[in-house]
């Protein structure tokens, strides 16, 4: 039961996570055959971190996990879209509710959202 074509993606595809209530965008990552697995297995998001190079659980360091509601698969099944209970209320690792916190206007970002937690204080290494 794959449903998703991994082979255009060179292995990853795009993963839109989106607030199952409210619609909004939250973030973008990708992920692959196994992230997509363990995702239907768990109920939980899980991707493919491009930077580290391995599986990773949306929230494992932060404890903002993201409960899958609903998956919506593109016609050319090389996209989805996972509806989710974002629990923590932040998907963003800057602290933001959303990874899209910043909008275009006249030509420079700005900073639309507040932080919902400091990065720092989460992160601790």
């Amino acid at each position: 039961m794959q449903m998703l074509n991994f082979e255009k993606g060179n292995g990853l595809l795009p993963a839109i996570a989106q607030d199952y209530k409210t619609g909004e965008v939250l973030m973008m990552a990708y992920i692959n055959k196994e992230s997509w697995e363990k995702t239907l297995e768990t109920g939980k998001a899980h991707y493919w971190s491009r930077s580290r190079n391995k599986l990773w659980l949306k929230g494992e360091s932060s404890n903002h996990v993201q409960i899958i509601k609903d998956i919506l698969v593109d016609c050319d099944e090389d996209t989805v879209v996972f509806k989710v209970d974002q629990l923590g209320g932040a998907a963003c690792h800057k602290g933001y509710p959303s990874c899209f916190f910043r909008r275009v206007v006249d030509g420079e970002l700005v900073i639309k959202d507040k932080p919902v937690f400091d990065p720092q204080e989460v992160y601790k290494t």
